[in-house]
């Protein structure tokens, strides 16, 4: 088995695989296939925005060749042997701005390593500082971790899962960092860089640095690496130096917290929750007045419907005497029905008004027909058109 992956990679890669392919085949199935058209726009916009980058790469950054910094591509093809990479992606410095990092890229089959200029001037001293960062982002490309998240797109967001195949990634490349290096402390000091910075990194206490994970089982410190996508810092060192080494438990109640809020990558928590946020207040804008006008239109159907006697005792009331009755006890119909609703007699026009328990009105319209009467029902003011029952909507 490969050590330089992370275990927790392979288990958690599989499991997004699955869930990202069914997910994807219930989204096409339920969109009766709408979801490919955003799919193509996506991916139109996609091209647009990541050629722009490349661009920008290729155009302000340098190539590293045999001829241009020999010394640095050396390190770099040292690393790709390292790791058995037959095919290199395209190395390239690229001034920082202040940034200590590497990231890699991919666009339309090519893959690219981009080295900024601020780590490469940090790592000036470190024997092992390059190949760290050249091999971390080797192991991206290595893993193919550029290509394989779409499958699994639909299942990255989900709360935790996401989160923890993002954190397994980047351990595994950690691990193909470190493989470049000379030896495991070589890693971890080309690695505290990125804590304390370009010059004083070659003085950090690595021993005190690793005793920092024991703050990291509190429960906010707990709950944002839940829900963030890199493990804290200290743990990373702790990890390259010993991949066996246990670390300190996370808060059992962060885990509960953090599985209402979505993974958004470098968002983090504070992201997540503002996503969750609007999510649940676009679901409360949308469902809380659906449900009220779908508890409000059961209602009066109800009534509708329990007002049927009450409506034929009127009916034969004005066919025997020719007029409307004075009030409803003159035509025999009791003031309450049997699901609680009020009724109220206007006697000049026999307009029946129905009030519900919870307040909403229906008003039953007589209508003289050569001799009989028939009924006609309309909601009160009171009452959204979307609450309006079956039986009072206009006929097509």
């Amino acid at each position: 088995m490969d050590d330089r992956v992370d275990p927790r990679e392979r288990v958690l890669g599989r499991v997004t695989l699955v869930l990202g392919i069914v997910l994807w085949l219930l989204l096409i199935a339920g969109t009766v296939g709408l979801a490919l058209v955003y799919l193509l726009f996506a991916f139109l916009f996609y091209l647009f925005a990541q050629s722009a980058l490349i661009a920008y790469i290729r155009g302000n950054g340098v190539l590293l060749s045999p001829q241009q910094f020999p010394a640095l591509h050396a390190q770099f093809d040292a690393c790709c042997r390292s790791l058995g990479i037959s095919e290199q992606p395209a190395p390239y410095l690229l001034q920082g701005n202040g940034i200590l990092n590497a990231f890699a890229t991919r666009f339309l089959g090519r893959d690219y390593i981009v080295l900024l200029s601020d780590i490469v001037d940090a790592m000036e001293a470190h024997p092992d500082g390059v190949r760290f960062y050249v091999g971390h982002e080797l192991g991206h490309v290595r893993m193919r971790h550029l290509t394989g998240w779409f499958l699994r797109a639909p299942a990255l967001w989900l709360p935790l899962l996401g989160a923890a195949y993002a954190r397994a990634k980047e351990s595994t490349c950690d691990r193909h960092g470190a493989a470049c290096c000379e030896t495991r402390g070589n890693a971890a000091r080309a690695m505290a860089a990125l804590a304390a910075g370009p010059r004083l990194w070659a003085d950090l206490d690595l021993a005190a640095f690793r005793a920092q994970t024991a703050a990291t089982s509190g429960f906010w410190m707990s709950y944002h690496e839940l829900v963030g996508g890199y493990p804290w810092l200290c743990k990373r060192v702790v990890r390259v130096l010993d991949p066996e080494a246990p670390l300190p438990r996370r808060h059992g109640l962060a885990y509960l917290f953090a599985l209402f809020v979505p993974y958004l990558g470098r968002a983090g928590g504070a992201g997540g929750v503002i996503v969750v946020a609007l999510v649940i207040g676009i679901v409360a804008a949308v469902g809380i007045p659906a449900y009220l006008d779908h508890t409000t239109r059961t209602e009066l159907t109800r009534a509708y419907e329990s007002s049927a006697s009450a409506r034929v005792a009127l009916g034969d009331y004005f066919v025997r005497n020719g007029a409307p009755p004075e009030s409803l006890d003159d035509a025999g119909v009791a003031g309450r029905l049997p699901d609680g609703s009020r009724l109220t007699l206007d006697p000049s026009d026999m307009i029946v008004t129905v009030t519900t328990p919870r307040g909403a009105t229906l008003l039953l319209v007589p209508k003289d027909e050569d001799g009989a009467v028939t009924w006609t029902c309309e909601v009160g003011d009171d009452v959204r058109a979307g609450a309006t029952p079956a039986a009072c909507r206009p006929k097509e």
